[in-house]
């Protein structure tokens, strides 16, 4: 391809991000990313393939795309976390197996046909709904990433951990989330003059609850039902749960059993001595609800090798708790110069939103970088600019850009800039 999309629009060689909005690839001759099979009739041409089956599964030659990092706290089963492994992945939605789990206290086998949600406190009809009941009010769908606040914190390690790029931010997943606006069932049980919260509760063993502005919950929140056009797995709520857009996923309670509607925050745990925000004057900022605006490159990254030196695709997701992207930048150079990104054709509010750019590396020793910007102006910050306005025990809502070093070798390896 010799035309002028294979300008150098930044240093080191990233190029034009025409390259992909053209929709072409001159046959996908350009960039390095397969190659061309042979003629001859392999050994799965010669005889039939297996049988149809009920649940179609993945490849087994596809077994390493999995949850990483699996792990409970000491003395549990079920309390701690897994990650979706996006350095394998593409597009915007995350199947519903590789979302990534954060639970308190595992995950309830939950009886579909005895399980309630109660909706109760400032109301004038207190009102219990079960799976039926839910079924029979209106319902929405909307596609949305949901991003647990402790999303990158390894980010904030002294040294860069070298580990896999789900390691470090695979606690963040897209998916199309259906179910029943809250609101409705708001305006359902009559709302008091007085309140200005909710409070969610699970139905899981500690009872996990968040305190939510009442504006929040009649405006996008969900009881959702459905992950991906199929019921909740228990992972992730079944049979239903809150699901706030855009927030921080904590707050989207799981195994959702009671709204109370009050007058004020209940101040719990996991609004106060968690998921708050220390400040350089000791104090702590507490709900800091909206994810801020954040990109990372996926493709390449750690445990990903570039082969011979020529044309490669970079590729990534960002994401904003405030709206949509509005743009994402491709530094090439460590931060000297950047460049537009191609953004896919699904740019959608408080969604995961694909990004792709040209390069044509020369075999050199460089960094690589992505910085978004959202629709309403902000500005995803580097890793220093957070650090600067954070105390140094701070853990929570790390949005900071992420490097990734290529060497000489073709050996991508986490780097600070």
């Amino acid at each position: 391809m010799d035309d002028d999309t294979t300008e150098v629009v930044a240093g080191n060689g990233l190029l034009d991000r025409r390259l992909f909005l053209r929709g072409g690839l001159a046959g996908g001759t350009v960039l390095l990313t397969a190659k061309a099979g042979g003629v001859e009739r392999e050994d799965w041409m010669k005889a039939p393939g297996a049988p149809m089956d009920e649940i179609g599964e993945p490849s087994p030659h596809e077994s390493h795309v999995k949850r990483t990092s699996v792990r409970s706290s000491p003395g549990t089963t079920g309390t701690g976390v897994s990650f979706t492994p996006h350095e394998h992945l593409d597009g915007i939605i995350t199947p519903s197996r590789l979302h990534f789990e954060r639970h308190h206290s595992g995950v309830p086998d939950i009886d579909p046909g005895r399980h309630r949600l109660i909706i109760h406190g400032l109301v004038e009809r207190p009102l219990s709904f079960d799976l039926n009941a839910l079924g029979r009010y209106p319902t929405v769908s909307g596609i949305n990433f949901l991003e647990c606040s402790g999303n990158s914190g390894a980010a904030l390690a002294p040294n860069p951990v070298q580990a896999p790029l789900s390691a470090v931010h695979g606690l963040v997943a897209g998916s199309e989330w259906g179910g029943v606006p809250l609101s409705i069932l708001l305006d359902e049980v009559g709302v008091k003059a007085e309140a200005k919260w909710i409070i969610a509760d699970g139905a899981d063993s500690p009872m996990m609850s968040r305190s939510v502005p009442l504006d929040k919950a009649m405006d996008d929140a969900l009881v959702a039902l459905y992950q991906n056009g199929e019921r909740l797995r228990p992972s992730n709520g079944y049979p239903m749960r809150l699901f706030l857009p855009g927030w921080e996923g904590n707050m989207s309670v799981k195994w959702l059993r009671t709204i109370k509607v009050t007058d004020q925050p209940a101040m719990t745990k996991d609004e106060t001595s968690k998921y708050s925000d220390l400040q350089k004057d000791g104090s702590a900022k507490l709900f800091s609800f909206p994810m801020g605006v954040k990109s990372v490159i996926t493709s390449p990254s750690h445990g990903l090798t570039l082969g011979p030196a020529g044309i490669y695709q970079i590729s990534g997701i960002a994401w904003s708790g405030a709206g949509k992207i509005a743009r994402v930048e491709i530094s090439v150079d460590g931060g000297s110069s950047w460049a537009d990104a191609a953004l896919d054709q699904h740019v959608l509010s408080k969604s995961l939103t694909r990004f792709r750019s040209a390069w044509r590396w020369n075999g050199a020793k460089s960094i690589i970088m992505s910085r978004a910007t959202d629709e309403q102006g902000s500005v995803q910050p580097s890793r220093e600019q957070l650090l600067t306005n954070r105390s140094p025990g701070f853990f929570y809502h790390y949005n900071g850009i992420q490097a990734w070093q290529v060497a000489e070798n073709g050996e991508v390896t986490n780097v600070y800039v």
